[in-house]
């Protein structure tokens, strides 16, 4: 997994490579600068300026450093700054006066327009941004948005959040944001997603020692961790060694929901799935699917032999929230069984809060409101600390979904930043539920199963999305790419 740091962090894997590995505070501007410059001569046309906003502190710095080396790469360069280039300090002020040196001639901001630009490069603000971005510096990055050209941050988008993913005001918005030393967590959630495009990684030759001494704040999810978690199957496993989800939801009206949780079970490798819907949708629900064991349950007696049969209990798609729900959802909760609880499970569980350490928790932003008591806002401001605070008061592990969705279970937070916002459709997190009960009933641990289930999700729906773009995206288009994405060896390299 990548780690992952706070903005404080990343100062102090700073400060540590400057004061203790010797390596100049310059010379890491230097380094910075010629990354960022390397993703302009990717993408500059030729005949085309380069536009550099320019801010008053060390991000600032990084930008005349890229300014520099396009002018003596003989590019046609233009730098605006809001900030008089005088009050710079230390490496920034050297940075500038180099710039200069080469011919830069910043110019000062003072007007509603920007000049044309087939590439803008973002050294306004840095990780250290704390209010709301006003004034001429909101009015720069409002033109810059605007501007036909590719655009391009350093360390991090001007205006984003590095700890929380939040837009403080207004952001940039990247095609590619070049950070440096350590990655970001604001960089991967919340907000981010619209404003840091493809996320460029360099650690400025920054020692692994250096690393060492700051534990990060948490891991992204990535490719090859799936690749370990799901190995090669031995020849001789049968389906009672892959695992047995049971599916308890499905009242009248909303029977696909516990279908399709129960069909991406199956798609993950479990050996068996069966539901546990209301008995008036019994003979229809999953008729498309003969897999998929379907009973007829009328309350919690019915409930307990299949319940004592499962391996894992997924709880909550299409449960709603009448008599037979709530007699369904207190039964399962009797179970010493490993659970996973969604949708009304989870809404259900906010009316009567308990704490377990065995369960899986996957709310949505709405959700994870009910469940902490106050409203999605609040939730989505800083996602870190819901997580935290849901994992605190409800135990177990934590699946925060949205954007960048966060994974704790009270020790690690994990990050998967993949998916698609053709995700926005019904039954999506059904399909996540199914998968995480599978990949717990194949005996992953309850927090990698969360992990790998949120990332695998998310992959499929972006392979789906790929064949036939992400308007119009369904459910259960993300079934064959499940399938294929689990079984790693064959093609975990196509996503």
């Amino acid at each position: 997994m990548e780690p992952l740091y706070t903005a404080a962090q990343v100062r102090e894997l700073d400060r540590i490579a400057i004061e203790e590995a010797g390596i100049p505070g310059l010379t890491l501007m230097r380094r910075a600068g010629a990354a960022v410059f390397r993703e302009v001569r990717a993408r500059m046309p030729e005949e085309g300026r380069l536009l550099v906003l320019c801010g008053a502190g060390n991000n600032a710095g990084d930008g005349y450093v890229v300014a520099r080396l396009a002018k003596q790469a003989g590019m046609q360069v233009e730098v605006v700054t809001p900030a008089d280039p005088g009050r710079l300090k230390g490496d920034a002020r050297q940075a500038f006066e180099d710039a200069r040196a080469a011919g830069v001639r910043p110019l000062r901001f003072e007007s509603s327009e920007l000049p044309e630009a087939a590439v803008v490069v973002d050294a306004l603000l840095g990780t250290g941004l704390e209010r709301p971005v006003e004034g001429a510096w909101r009015m720069l990055i409002e033109l810059a948005n605007a501007l036909p050209a590719a655009r391009i941050a350093v360390d991090i988008p001007s205006g984003l959040d590095a700890d929380r993913g939040v837009v403080l005001g207004v952001a940039f918005r990247a095609d590619v944001t070049v950070t440096f030393i350590g990655r970001k967590l604001g960089l991967f959630t919340g907000e981010a997603a619209d404003h840091v495009g493809e996320v460029v990684f360099d650690d400025l030759g920054v020692p692994e020692a250096v690393h060492e001494q700051v534990p990060p704040t948490a891991w992204r999810m990535i490719r090859e961790d799936i690749t370990t978690l799901l190995p090669a199957r031995p020849r001789t496993l049968h389906k009672g060694q892959a695992g047995h989800v049971l599916v308890v939801g499905g009242q009248p009206g909303m029977s696909g929901a516990p279908r399709l949780a129960g069909e991406a079970a199956a798609r993950v490798g479990a050996g068996l799935a069966s539901l546990a819907v209301h008995p008036e949708r019994a003979a229809t629900t999953g008729i498309d699917r003969p897999e998929l064991m379907v009973h007829a349950v009328d309350g919690a007696v019915a409930l307990a032999p299949l319940a004592g049969r499962a391996d894992v209990l997924a709880v909550g798609p299409g449960l709603g929230r009448s008599d037979w729900s709530r007699a369904l959802f207190e039964a399962v909760l009797e179970h010493p069984k490993a659970l996973v609880l969604d949708a009304d499970a989870l809404n259900l569980l906010a009316g009567s809060p308990r704490r377990r350490d065995d369960w899986i928790l996957t709310p949505h932003p709405g959700e994870a409101a009910r469940l902490l008591g106050c409203d999605a806002a609040t939730v989505q401001a800083d996602r870190p600390a819901a997580v935290r605070a849901l994992r605190e008061k409800f135990g177990g592990v934590v699946v925060l979904k949205g954007p960048g969705t966060l994974i704790h279970d009270g020790h690690l937070l994990l990050v998967t930043d993949t998916g698609n916002p053709g995700m926005a459709s019904g039954g999506m997190g059904d399909v996540l539920t199914g998968v995480i009960a599978g990949l717990l009933a194949q005996g992953l641990p309850p927090l990698e199963a969360a992990a790998a289930g949120a990332w695998l999700h998310g992959a499929a729906a972006d392979r789906a999305a790929g064949q036939g773009g992400e308007r119009g995206l369904l459910a259960r288009d993300l079934m064959p790419h499940l399938r294929a994405l689990v079984n790693p060896r064959q093609s975990i390299n196509v996503i």
